[in-house]
């Protein structure tokens, strides 16, 4: 059976690997089978040969998302974190994976600014990197994504609540008993209640 894609897009720093590493975790606890597309992965293990000009990045983007379509025929929820700064290349994986769920991942950019630890702003801002999208490099928000998480405004429990509520009305997922959370809530309760 084919599986869904979740393609989290948004520009650096954003929250893109956070939110795709909670989503992966909660889908495993109800049984999908899993794997994680990170943008930085990729770079340094398939796509070494690409730079970061207009055409390396849709590159980038194209071969990422036949890796996706052939993950989704064998059955496994590709999860995919890119920045894939182009509605173009965007829509071209869209068009090759038959259910693509498109996650923006919004964030200000002075919010991104203060949560980049690597300091690839701060040297884009300084011109000792070039290219480097938000600053000198465009970021082509999505028009009409499935889903937009704000990071710098929801809690990642919340995004994820909203990202498995999507998938649960589509039909992609069905979620059984409780989450860990609410199994802790629950024992809690009966324990006041003298049950247990």
């Amino acid at each position: 059976m084919k599986e869904f894609c979740l393609w989290f897009t948004g520009i650096p720093c954003s929250g893109k690997t956070t939110l795709a590493k909670k989503i992966k975790e909660k889908l495993e606890e109800i049984g999908k089978k899993t794997y994680l597309l990170d943008g930085d992965i990729i770079r340094k293990e398939l796509n070494v040969d690409l730079g970061f000009s207009e055409e390396d990045r849709k590159e980038n983007i194209r071969r990422v998302s036949v890796v996706a379509k052939i993950l989704t025929e064998c059955g496994i929820v590709p999860i995919v974190a890119l920045v894939s700064p182009f509605r173009e290349a965007r829509k071209k994986a869209r068009e090759k994976i038959e259910k693509f769920v498109e996650i923006y991942v919004k964030a200000p950019l002075e919010v991104c600014i203060k949560r980049d630890i690597k300091g690839m702003y701060k040297m884009a801002i300084e011109g000792k990197i070039k290219g480097f999208t938000g600053i000198d490099d465009p970021y082509e928000e999505p028009l009409n994504p499935e889903i937009v998480c704000e990071t710098d405004k929801e809690s990642i429990e919340e995004c994820i609540e909203k990202i498995l509520n999507f998938l649960e009305k589509k039909g992609y997922i069905e979620r059984k008993g409780y989450t860990k959370e609410e199994e802790e809530i629950v024992k809690k309760r009966l324990e006041e209640l003298g049950y247990i």
